[in-house]
């Protein structure tokens, strides 16, 4: 009997009943197999391309016409993907892809299941091409540029997902289906469609809209015929990740209005509920990552999440990653260190130390003041690690930006971030930052601490809940068409807020109540 739940998918197997030819019917292979699925489909369409049509004789004599029939829902209706035994019920598999410009993250899904079964993460290999964005377009426009970047991206998701089913003990062929989610230049590269204009007024896309391709049309080591879904984009810096993170949140479902902050590179926010939506997004991200600081790192073993300043006696109390000795910091803990030095009057408003309340551990290097947060007898490194007044005021920037996005956002549709109820605040800044550190920076309103909702991956969760519902690879595109993209490149406002939040925690005082800075 099929499994009920097997109806709301878009990628599913049936089982058709086909009677073997005989020398009294004698209907071609393929038309006698499409005819048995759409039984099993509601006399719906199936179609079946040129390069099924040249193995499914073969395979339908071998397996005794006893088949199962593995389909997606596309263009003008059902597409055929394989064929495979009856009688061994083989599991499929999919793939939900998080397209993180720094960091990229596979989940492999059993299909039929509706589970997880496996999960990596590594750095995304365009980062050796540069950091950002930016700078990634740039070397996309140059001659053969664009072509590499894909490559790169696509030869280590192949290779990811080789040791990822190697591990299960299936074969890449069992992974019948992708959902892949990333910012609107990350889905670009990873399609090999030109971002070069997507950084240029007035900022727009190749498509915002891609087609369900093949897996093969892009080289992937998964089953050549498996459909692969890239989440639509809303707008030049408003991209699928986003709007899989709306779908995560659970937001529209919802009659009142809440915010979806999404951290990454880049800072993308979403105001709205059931009725409507508003996205931007700007750069905020890159300080808060921990990858601006000198010391600063992507999570891993050794490095700071966690500090706090005891205010008796000025000991620096430091959680690493593991419990490993000091190596560096990651964002969480590069924004409670420098919250802490401001509720500590080691910096004041604008971020600058201030000396004589720094002691000892402010030193001068090559002209650059420096603050000793580790020494290097305790360092994983064998070097003391330290935090530079560039440093802050790069963080200074990011904090500013971040709140400058929340507040243009909230004017814009009239609604005082005072009034909204819920902050769903997503990827790996949410997982770990302390509200309590961002409030007293100035990066988000201060709200009562259970207003924030850390959502974890939602990029990732948000494609894994595509990849198995047709309900939710619908619902995406509705998002889609609900999204108003406020342009932030060409709004005054935001200029004019921005300088008046580069101050811990703002030039208002009014605006954050609950911040208080002890006394020098």
């Amino acid at each position: 009997m099929e499994n009920k739940s097997e109806t709301h998918a878009w990628i599913r197997k049936v089982i058709p009943a086909i009677t073997p030819p005989s020398i009294n019917d004698n209907t071609a292979d393929v038309d006698r197999l499409i005819k048995g699925v759409r039984r099993e489909l509601e006399g719906e369409a199936v179609f079946v391309d040129l390069s099924l049509d040249r193995k499914l004789p073969r395979s339908l004599r071998e397996y005794g016409y006893r088949v199962e029939a593995v389909v997606f829902r596309g263009r003008g209706g059902w597409h055929l993907i394989d064929i495979l035994p009856r009688d061994t019920h083989p599991e499929i598999y999919g793939l939900a892809v998080d397209l993180g410009t720094s960091t990229v993250v596979i989940r492999v899904l059993d299909l039929m299941g509706k589970e997880a079964r496996a999960e990596t993460s590594f750095h995304n290999p365009q980062i050796e091409f540069g950091t950002d964005i930016l700078t990634r377009i740039h070397v996309a426009s140059q001659d053969g540029g664009l072509k590499t970047l894909q490559r790169r991206l696509r030869d280590r998701i192949n290779s990811e997902t080789r040791q990822l089913t190697k591990s299960l003990g299936i074969s890449t062929d069992a992974v019948m289906g992708m959902c892949a989610a990333g910012n609107t230049t990350m889905t670009h590269l990873f399609l090999g469609l030109t971002p070069y204009w997507i950084c240029r007024e007035p900022y727009i896309p190749v498509r915002n809209t891609p087609d369900l391709t093949r897996a093969k049309t892009l080289g992937l080591a998964i089953h050549p015929e498996a459909p692969v879904l890239v989440l639509p984009n809303a707008g030049s810096y408003v991209g699928g990740d986003l709007i899989a993170g709306i779908l995560a949140s659970g937001m529209t479902r919802r009659s009142e209005t809440s915010v979806l902050v999404d951290v990454g590179t880049n800072a993308e926010v979403v105001i709205g509920n059931s009725e409507w939506l508003m996205a931007c997004a700007g750069a905020a991200g890159p300080a808060l990552e921990g990858g601006v600081a000198h010391m600063g790192m992507m999570a891993g073993p050794g490095v700071i999440d966690r500090v706090r300043i005891d205010p008796r006696s000025g000991e620096f109390l430091l959680k690493t990653i593991d419990n490993q000795p000091p190596v560096g910091m990651c964002g969480s803990g590069l924004i409670d260190l420098v919250s802490a030095l401001f509720l500590a009057g080691m910096i004041d408003i604008r971020g600058k130390y201030v000396a004589a309340n720094c002691g000892n551990r402010l030193i001068e290097t090559d002209g650059t003041q420096h603050l000793v947060v580790v020494s290097a007898k305790d360092s994983g490194t064998g070097r003391p690690l330290t935090l530079s007044q560039p440093d802050i005021d790069a963080l200074i920037r990011s904090k500013a930006a971040m709140y400058t996005i929340l507040t243009t956002i909230s004017n814009t549709v009239n609604i005082p971030l005072v009034e909204i109820p819920r902050f769903y605040i997503s990827g790996t800044f949410g997982s770990y930052i302390d509200p309590r550190s961002a409030i007293t920076l100035g990066m988000i309103p201060d709200r009562p601490l259970d207003t924030y909702i850390p959502l974890g991956n939602t990029s990732l969760e948000g494609a894994g809940r595509v990849l198995l519902s047709s309900q939710d690879k619908e619902e995406i595109y509705r998002i889609r068409d609900r999204i108003t993209y406020l342009e932030l490149n060409v709004n005054q406002e935001f200029m004019h807020l921005f300088s008046a939040a580069k101050f811990i925690p703002h030039t208002d005082r009014d605006r954050f109540p609950t911040v208080t800075v002890r006394s020098s």
